[in-house]
């Protein structure tokens, strides 16, 4: 998951001094959220197309001020990108060296094709979300809950924590999926939510159905 084993270079960095409206037409061709201006090969910044849409016209040098200062190291993870993503409200990420070197860029789209190959994503299977405190959850522990129950698990993250709980997400295959959900409450989880079909609700609701239809003759 090196970056530098993703890099795409087809859309080109612009010189600062080449024009506004032809950075911004490229822009537009690519269907990209930012164009990227180098100087002498090293990068400068980035500017929005939406604001290149609303410059004057001129070279890219003369918004110099507008530049927004968001890169990612080629030989960063491929994890570190999605932050940069959200963070810039960008579909396309540039790539520099370490000497701060345009080397090329990332697109939303190839990243998150890379990231469906893995098992959390294509495989097919449940998704539960547990609570504990802070200072009580162990991923040793979790695993071994699952895994008791004669279950995999595909992938596990924390997906949001406060000063006085954590909670963990898991993606894990659908066999004994009453009796994980019963072992991870007698270990002192919450189960906060559950996605995929409870056998012993169920059950319940086929019970609490044949009951409402006695009543009914």
């Amino acid at each position: 998951m090196v970056i530098k084993d993703y890099i795409s270079k087809d859309y080109p960095a612009f010189n600062s001094s080449d024009r506004i409206e032809d950075a911004n037409e490229i822009a537009k061709d690519f269907g990209y959220s930012h164009v990227f201006v180098k100087k002498k090969g090293i990068y400068q910044g980035a500017l929005s197309q939406s604001f290149l849409e609303e410059s004057p016209e001129g070279s890219l040098s003369t918004l110099e001020v507008h530049f927004e200062k968001f890169a990612i190291l080629d030989d960063g993870n491929l994890l570190d990108s999605i932050k940069l993503f959200h963070t810039f409200s960008t579909n396309v990420i540039p790539v520099i060296s370490r000497m701060e070197k345009y080397m090329g860029y990332l697109s939303c789209d190839d990243i998150f094709n890379e990231f469906s190959k893995y098992p959390l994503f294509s495989e097919n299977g449940a998704i539960m979300i547990v609570q504990t405190s802070g200072k009580h959850y162990s991923f040793t522990e979790i695993c071994k809950i699952v895994e008791s129950n004669n279950a995999k698990i595909y992938g596990c993250y924390i997906s949001s924590m406060g000063e006085d709980f954590m909670q963990i997400t898991l993606k894990i295959s659908n066999e004994n999926l009453s009796s994980i959900d019963e072992t991870f409450e007698r270990y002192g989880y919450s189960v906060v939510h559950k996605y995929y079909d409870d056998e012993k609700e169920e059950l319940l609701k086929d019970r609490f159905g044949f009951f409402q239809k006695y009543l009914e003759f």
